[in-house]
This record gives C-alpha cells, sequence and structure tokens, in this order.
C-alpha cells in the first residue's frame, strides 16, 4: 500500500533553505498529470579529493510523484543488456526539470544535469516489474524495470526502436534536410520554376515508421517529445511508413505563422510539456515527401514528390500538406506580404533532394531581414531589467569559421524571454568571440559558451560587420552554431 505521504522519505532527506532542489511543502497537493513524462538525471558526485563518481536515476510519473531507480551505470541502450536498477525514494513531479548544483554536505552534493527526457507509455505496472515505451532523444522503445528472486532490480531494453533499426527506404533518422539559399525571385518568363510560402517555424523530418514517429530539427535534435500533439501523425498515414519534411508552427489568432509564439515550446522536456501543448498547440506544415514505404524519393523531382505528397491527404488542425504553384512567383511573393508571411521558397521543378546542401536549385527570398546569430554574452540591465540581461553579445561565423563579435542586441525581449536565457545559458570566465572588442563592449560583459542561436531582425549590416537596429526574434533550436554565418 502506497503511503499516505509519498513524498515524506524525499523530505526528510533534504533541507529546503540548502540545497537547490524543489521540495514542496507537506501540506501541498500533489499534482495531477499524465503519468507519461520521464526524464533520466545523470549525476556525479565529490569522491576523494580530486575524484568523483557518476551514477544516472530512471524516473517515471507515476500517480503525482516520479518512481525513480539508480542506475550505476546508466540505462541500456541495446537490447538484451541488464543494467543495474536500484530503487529510491519517490521525488516530486517538479524534478523532471531539474538541473544543477545539489551543495556539498547535502543529501546528494554534486552535480546534475538532464541526461534524457521525454514521454512513455505504460504497457503494465506491477509491484515487481513495470514495462513501458520511451519516446524520447536517448532511450525509446520498450524496457522492462524488473526485481529478481534476491530483491534486487534490473533494467533492460527490450526492443530495437524501429525507426533507427530498419529506417524508411535506407532513409537514415540524422538525414539533414535540404536548405535553400537566400536570392532573388526567379524571371515571370522563366518556367523551370515552381514556389511555396516560406513559413516562420522550425524545420523539422518526420520519420514515421511502424506506426512510431521520430521527430528531427535541422540540427539533428530529437524533438518528438517536445511536440506531443503531433504523435498521432502514424495513424492519418494510414500504414504507410514515410519520411517527411516540413515546418513546425505556433499559429496566431487569424492563422498566420508566429515565431514568438513558438518561443515557449522550445527546450521544454519536463511535465509541462503536456500542458503547454494542449494550451498552445503547434502544426507541422508539411512540404516534401522524401521516402514512402519502400521507394526513396530523394532522387524524383520536386514536381513528382509534391504531388506524392498530395495524394495522401495529409489534413487536420495539427498538420497539413502547404499549397504550391507552379510560376507566377510574383503573385506568389505578393500573396505572402499581404498575408504577413516571412517570405516565399523558390525551387526548381527538376530539382531532386540533396540532403544538407545549400545549392542553386532552392532559393528563399525574404520579406523581412532576419539573421540568425550565435549568443557570446550579456550585458546587465538596468530599471525593470535591473539584476538579470538587460542585453545580449552576439557574433556570427566568418569565412575562416571565426565566431566575431556582430554587435548588441537590446530590444524585442520579453521577460519571459530573458528569464529564460538566464537559465539555458553557461558561463564562461573569457569572450569567445576571436575579434578585439572596444572596452565600451567588454565594460560589464558576462561571457558565456556560445552554445545557444537566436535570430533577429534589422536594418543592414555596418561596413564595420555589425549589425544596426537588431531586435530578438527568438531562439533557434534547430540550428546548430557552428552553422551561423552572415546571410546574404
Amino acid at each position: 500500500m502506497a503511503p499516505s505521504d509519498p513524498l515524506a522519505p524525499y523530505r526528510a532527506k533534504r533541507d529546503p533553505a540548502r540545497t537547490a532542489e524543489p521540495v514542496p511543502g507537506a501540506d501541498q497537493p500533489l499534482p495531477v498529470g499524465d503519468d507519461d513524462t520521464f526524464v533520466v538525471h545523470e549525476h556525479h558526485t565529490p569522491r576523494g579529493r580530486t575524484g568523483e563518481r557518476v551514477h544516472w536515476d530512471l524516473r517515471l510519473e507515476r500517480d503525482g510523484v516520479l518512481r525513480s531507480w539508480a542506475v550505476p551505470k546508466g540505462p541500456p541502450t541495446e537490447p538484451g543488456v541488464n543494467r543495474l536498477a536500484v530503487p529510491t525514494e519517490d521525488h516530486p513531479l517538479e524534478y523532471a526539470s531539474f538541473a544543477g548544483t545539489i551543495t556539498a554536505g547535502e543529501y546528494g552534493g554534486g552535480q546534475v544535469s538532464i541526461w534524457d527526457a521525454g514521454r512513455y507509455a505504460t504497457e503494465k505496472w506491477a509491484d515487481d516489474h513495470v514495462t513501458v515505451a520511451f519516446d524520447g532523444q536517448r532511450l525509446t522503445g520498450r524496457y522492462v524495470v524488473f526485481r529478481l528472486p534476491d530483491g534486487s532490480w534490473n533494467v533492460r531494453k527490450l526492443d530495437a526502436d524501429p525507426v533507427t533499426a530498419a529506417p524508411v527506404a535506407g532513409v537514415p533518422e540524422d538525414l539533414p534536410p535540404m536548405l535553400a539559399a537566400i536570392g532573388e525571385l526567379p524571371r515571370a518568363d522563366d518556367p523551370r520554376w515552381g514556389y511555396e510560402f516560406k513559413w516562420d517555424g522550425v524545420r523539422a523530418l518526420a520519420h514515421v515508421q511502424a506506426g512510431r514517429l521520430r521527430l528531427r530539427a535541422r540540427s539533428g535534435n530529437d524533438v518528438t517529445g517536445t511536440y506531443p500533439e503531433l504523435h498521432r501523425l502514424p495513424g492519418v498515414l494510414a500504414g504507410h511508413d514515410a519520411v517527411l519534411d516540413g515546418e513546425v508552427v505556433a499559429l496566431d489568432g487569424r492563422g498566420r505563422p508566429d515565431f514568438g509564439l513558438l518561443q515557449g515550446r522550445m527546450h521544454r522536456t519536463g511535465p509541462e510539456v503536456a500542458r503547454m501543448a494542449a494550451a498552445s498547440p503547434v502544426t507541422y506544415l508539411v512540404f516534401d515527401l522524401l521516402a514512402l514505404d519502400g521507394e526513396s524519393l530523394l532522387t524524383r523531382p520536386w514536381t513528382e514528390r509534391r504531388e506524392r505528397l498530395d495524394a495522401l491527404g495529409l489534413v487536420s488542425d495539427r498538420w497539413v500538406t502547404t499549397p504550391w504553384f507552379r510560376g507566377n512567383g510574383d503573385q506568389v511573393q505578393a500573396a505572402s506580404l499581404e498575408n504577413g508571411l516571412e517570405g516565399v521558397l523558390a525551387k526548381r521543378l527538376d530539382s531532386p533532394y540533396r540532403p544538407g546542401g545549400r545549392g542553386p536549385d532552392w532559393r528563399k527570398v525574404k520579406n523581412l531581414r532576419t539573421q540568425a546569430v550565435v549568443v557570446g554574452g550579456w550585458r546587465p540591465g538596468e530599471g525593470r531589467r535591473a539584476g538579470g540581461i538587460g542585453s545580449l553579445l552576439v557574433g556570427v561565423h566568418d569565412d575562416s569559421g571565426r565566431l566575431v563579435f556582430a554587435g548588441h542586441v537590446g530590444t524585442g525581449f520579453t521577460a519571459a524571454a530573458l528569464a529564460e536565457l538566464g537559465r539555458l545559458v553557461t558561463a564562461r570566465p573569457s569572450s569567445p568571440f576571436a575579434d578585439a572588442l572596444a572596452r565600451e563592449v567588454t565594460r560589464d560583459a558576462h561571457w558565456v559558451e556560445p552554445l545557444l542561436v537566436g535570430e533577429v531582425r534589422y536594418t543592414q549590416w555596418t561596413r564595420e560587420g555589425r549589425l544596426r537596429h537588431p531586435a530578438w526574434r527568438g531562439l533557434r533550436d534547430d540550428v546548430p552554431p557552428a552553422d551561423v554565418v552572415v546571410e546574404p
């Protein structure tokens, strides 16, 4: 029988005044969730004067708490491998998003980070074994956590992930999407081009295999767990295996993509994901078909891929096949401007799909001047921003691959965006920029590791290589920092 207060052992081991861990009060009711969130923490604790030990903690949401097992060697990622899993005290649901430093001398003192997180489905939950299917970045497929006759527990992966073990028509899960070069609209009398609207969201390839979905961002990150409202996509494919290319967007009240609305959904892996998906669901706009059942379509012309995509009839409130047009690029661009869209894409009718390529066959024609930037530091705020980030110091990579300073961004932020940036940046002792910076830039700068990519609007580049009047649009978790260069 479950104790009346399942978190009592957890609280008994922690002093809320000293630990950074969440410690809800004993009178606080347990949250009601969907019993579908999991997290794996990587926990480094000091050992002796210079050493450390590491273990992993597997946590499954169940009845308002996180049921927990310590896994000394980490959860297995291949089928047939048993790993020791030691049951530990239940943790509060808020722990699913916890990462940070636990003060030395406190219970579990050391460094805690999130090794994996996502959703899971329960196949069976009994006193002596738990069988679930994980849908995370590192843990995927069916697992069992079970008790042995001697009373100890093990965790075992039961099957291979069909998406990675048998990719659709040989199209690998880590396939990078084809990219478009910035250019001008083709001449109106050039019949070789077709046109699509450019959507203001994050690029994602959808791999559907054996009824399972895996979403991969342009950066290569697995974002399946970030957008649970898209998990029903395999069902509408009516038994087909497919690889789709599209854009995840958040629509405003008028049905137009709003990149700002999408910001709140990025970098989320904890129990808040389900709530946010219900409150602000995203839509997957599909514009290419790369594989269908046993056939790879990568070498087929764009027009054939689009026609076969249209034939699938993907239409719902959560995903839709986008329109495309043969010719009339000037009219498509005028319509994009009239509807406040980001621009248009011009695509050669005969173009194959070149993974990772940014060649002349696809052109993007922007209505807005935007630029991806790498966050390299920040300066303190004043007034309402006092005590936190006031502006960001950003850069781009030059022709030799060096990260060079591109200016500071001080407008376009919401209070929530600044707070999230404060949580995501990782401090470093020196500037990450390769070029020498003026004293007025470095005077009160706080430097960070160049790991976060954002997007800004701006008016022009100065002769000194600085962005003029940049305004923050949001983070881009679909763009690797190394890919950030000056966009023409």
